[in-house]
């Protein structure tokens, strides 16, 4: 019974820390921020972001995030993410190096359908 109750416990903080919402960082639009005061931090992948570029935003993507998190300035920052992993993990590895995350947005990239052998946008 002991040796079942330590991987059941791994296994909820794996779950916990990966998908579990940080409490205490709205959603916020990247058009309301005011520069001066806050970085942008981009953690999505170098594809996705160089298809849909943010001005002023240091890319750095959440694999490399561990290795390159002395290149973010020491200021509030403002996570762009492209989903809800990518904002989890990015908000709680921030915090525990010691930045402030004042809010996060999350930009979804351009959907494509195949249609009769043609690619249309989709959305």
């Amino acid at each position: 019974m002991k040796f079942l109750i330590l991987p059941i416990l791994v296994f909820i903080y794996i779950v916990y820390k990966r998908y579990f919402q940080v409490f205490g960082v709205p959603s916020g639009h990247l058009k309301d921020l005011q520069l001066d005061e806050v970085s942008l931090l981009d953690v999505r992948d170098y594809n996705e972001s160089d298809k849909n570029q943010i001005k002023g935003a240091t890319n750095i993507p959440i694999a490399y995030l561990e290795r390159h998190f002395n290149e973010i300035p020491k200021r509030q920052i403002h996570l762009v993410a492209s989903n809800f992993l990518e904002k989890n993990m990015g908000i709680r590895f921030l915090k525990k190096k010691g930045f402030k995350v004042v809010n996060y947005t999350i930009v979804t990239p351009n959907k494509f359908i195949l249609k009769k052998n043609t690619i249309e946008k989709c959305c």
